[in-house]
């Protein structure tokens, strides 16, 4: 039976309540997400709940769509603050609280990908002052980038959802001198250890859409990445080792005009006097 869109909000809903209850990451929520948009049939959207208990079943009434919650008034914010270093939080860890960054002269990484966020609102507040403020999140988040940057810059460079879907929101209010603040989507970053494209081919099998052409080109472009990425790590090994053998030659260099010294002595020897007239 055909889905109606009132059944994906209902999806979408219970998909919101099991990354509050910590069970979904915000990349899983945001993947599944999407594919409660797709959907098509009542069975296509109990697969995509079918790991959480009181998944969709097929034919059930849906539950009335209720608004998102916002992060718990009057909770500490949780500050991540570098000055003149580095500070990184990735991997998965809980977002139940605002998220405060501040970078003087060094730079802060905040990964949101494999973080279990309590509410479908995620309130960042960036500084950076002579730094660099990155946040990565999932493809297919809304971004709300606000606040001022006096020569600096701030940018979004993430693939949004379109318009009218009820998909987590990252907003951040973002204050730079000579500085940056980059929030950037999945495609842009290091990829995490599940593969970006795990979810997708699970989808696509599921629905019987995926063919021989298809997992042909999801191979070639795995392949096309580890070539680069061994190519990228080829051309590091030989600078290095280009560098070691110049260090070594200068070093030679130097151990012979030593031992060249020491054969003459410590003064040259004085010139010819000219002769007499």
């Amino acid at each position: 039976m055909r889905a109606s869109d009132a059944e994906r909000e209902a999806v979408v809903e219970r998909l919101r309540e099991a990354s509050v209850e910590g069970r979904l990451t915000l990349s899983e929520l945001t993947e599944r997400t999407e594919a409660a948009y797709l959907a098509a049939t009542h069975a296509e959207l109990a697969q995509i709940t079918a790991d959480l208990p009181g998944g969709a079943a097929q034919g059930s009434a849906p539950r009335p769509f209720q608004a998102p919650s916002s992060p718990r008034p009057g909770v500490a914010r949780r500050w991540y603050v570098a000055v003149m270093g580095d500070t990184k939080r990735r991997g998965k860890w809980r977002v139940d609280q605002e998220i405060g960054a501040v970078a003087v002269m060094g730079d802060v990484t905040i990964d949101l990908r494999e973080a279990e966020v309590r509410s479908n609102e995620v309130d960042i507040i960036a500084t950076a002052v002579m730094g660099n403020v990155k946040i990565i999140v999932p493809d297919g988040v809304d971004v709300d980038l606000t606040g001022v940057a006096i020569m600096g810059d701030k940018r979004v460079d993430v693939v949004e959802a379109p318009p009218s879907r009820h998909v987590p929101v990252v907003r951040v209010r973002a204050y730079v001198v000579m500085g940056d603040v980059k929030i950037i989507g999945d495609s842009r970053a290091k990829p995490i250890q599940r593969a970006w494209t795990a979810w997708s081919e699970w989808w696509l099998e599921r629905r019987g859409e995926i063919h021989a052409g298809h997992r042909e080109h999801l191979r070639l472009m795995s392949e096309r990445r580890g070539e680069l990425h061994r190519a990228h790590y080829e051309s590091r090994r030989e600078q290095r080792e280009a560098l070691r053998e110049t260090l070594r030659e200068t070093r030679e260099d130097m151990r012979r005009s030593r031992r060249a010294a020491r054969r003459e002595g410590p003064y040259p020897p004085p010139p010819p006097a000219p002769p007499y007239r």
